[in-house]
């Protein structure tokens, strides 16, 4: 109940906007299109460089060397789509806030690898078809993952550490109330299936 109160403060204050979406682009209360289309970039770039640690093993190196380019620039489209719809998020968080500059290190560090993971594509692009990816390439598909996983884990920290855009603190101690409680809240002392009547003194 402590935590309750504690929370029912927090909410009044201007961070709860930072809960609600700026536009439905952006997905609606508590859905955020962002969290769903940021698997796109990160499965597709994670692929590539799968696909080239395989064919360095001598395994139809240039098919895989191929599907890996191609992967690379699925992801670079599909990082495109989650950026917009990440700085519609990023509009609604209060500026000078401590999310605020998680969040602009989160997308300095996305757009370093949306950057990083353009340049592999022009030379795989350009390179021959008969092997496995040039070995620069490989190198800054393996720095453009490291980086993007530097980025992911500040977007982790905004979502799951401080809810932006997921639900705001009534929301989040309502669901982490007792089923008793609610039932007592909802029908008073005599709700069925509550056990805490009487009360103990």
């Amino acid at each position: 109940m402590r935590q309750e109160a504690v929370m029912s403060g927090i909410s009044d204050q201007p961070v709860k906007r930072s809960k609600w979406p700026v536009s439905s682009l952006a997905g609606p209360y508590g859905h955020p299109v962002h969290a769903v289309v940021v698997g796109w970039p990160i499965g597709a770039w994670l692929s590539a460089a799968v696909l080239d640690v395989v064919s360095f093993s001598g395994y139809e190196p240039a098919a895989l060397a191929r599907a890996a380019t191609w992967l690379i620039g699925i992801g670079l489209v599909g990082a495109l789509v989650a950026a917009a719809t990440g700085v519609l998020d990023f509009l609604i968080v209060p500026r000078g806030t401590h999310a605020w500059r998680i969040a602009l290190a989160h997308i300095g560090l996305n757009s370093t690898a949306f950057v990083v993971f353009l340049v592999d594509f022009l030379v795989r692009w350009g390179g021959p078809d008969e092997r496995a990816a040039p070995t620069a390439a490989f190198v800054l598909t393996l720095v453009g993952v490291v980086v993007l996983a530097g980025g992911g884990w500040l977007g982790g920290e905004l979502v799951f550490r401080y809810g932006v855009r997921v639900a705001e603190e009534h929301d989040q101690a309502v669901g982490y109330r007792h089923v008793s409680e609610r039932r007592r809240a909802a029908h008073g002392p005599f709700a069925p299936g509550w056990e805490g009547f009487p009360p103990k003194v």
